[in-house]
């Protein structure tokens, strides 16, 4: 099914793998022209794919980063019709361990750069007759799970789209959030834990009434739908894609 993104100009920041690079793969087959930006710089090369997208190494918390990316891919692409803020983290441990720069650091890794970036597109988007934006929040935005500047951060990122949406949609532009539950990324912390906790996996996966983690392709479809025409009437938003996940972390207090 084509979502009828033929030549729509997307950023998506955090684009390399995960949720973000299914994102990308799934734009591409829809005949999107893509900027896509990483941290690590291997990443980046990887999806840069011969120079089927516009890929760049940045970090999103370094100041003015992602605004300088915004305005590189804009110039590539000719225009922006959609964002997506993908990027994300966290850092420090528990409310008596966790340092007043650990706090910094996380708000930063996801609300901070969300909302550079969205203020950098503005301009862009509406140029362009509006298009969409999408905060890739966390399920940890309202479900109670450690760390508390992690869950803190991602409430904020999906207040943020509602307000967004308010300010923006005068122009046309749409904003709306995305909450993932916990996703299974080859390589990462969920899949580690599979392969080197097998036992505490399978108790894990009682959180999810089918049984089974989230697949990032499974997150990637409802981005590109908000990104679409098809979603026109879906601004202000937070949708979970957690297939009614219970609880964000396996790890109690």
């Amino acid at each position: 099914m084509s979502w009828g993104l033929a030549g729509r100009r997307i950023l998506v920041a955090g684009g390399t793998r995960g949720i973000g690079g299914a994102t990308v793969e799934l734009l591409l087959r829809e005949g999107c022209a893509v900027a896509l930006c990483g941290r690590r710089k291997r990443d980046v090369e990887a999806a840069a794919r011969d120079g089927e997208v516009f890929a760049r190494s940045v970090d999103v918390t370094i100041p003015d980063a992602v605004e300088d990316f915004t305005e590189e891919a804009v110039e590539r692409l000719g225009g922006l019709d959609g964002v997506v803020a993908c990027a994300g983290g966290g850092s420090g441990g528990g409310i008596e361990e966790a340092s007043r720069a650990q706090w910094t650091a996380t708000f930063e890794a996801n609300t901070g750069y969300s909302a550079r970036l969205l203020g950098a597109a503005a301009a862009h988007l509406r140029a362009a007759g509006g298009g969409s934006a999408v905060l890739v929040a966390s399920i940890s935005g309202w479900k109670p799970g450690p760390q508390a500047q992690y869950g803190a951060a991602k409430a904020a990122q999906i207040s943020m789209a509602a307000t967004l949406a308010r300010e923006l949609g005068r122009d046309g532009t749409r904003v709306n959030a995305v909450s993932p539950g916990s996703t299974l990324v080859p390589g990462k912390r969920w899949d580690g834990m599979r392969t080197e906790q097998p036992e505490e996996f399978a108790a894990f996966t009682r959180e999810f009434p089918g049984g089974r983690l989230i697949q990032p392709q499974e997150v990637a479809e409802v981005i590109v739908f908000l990104l679409s025409d098809r979603s026109s009437g879906i601004s202000g938003a937070n949708i979970p894609v957690d297939r009614a996940q219970n609880a964000p972390t396996p790890f109690g207090y």
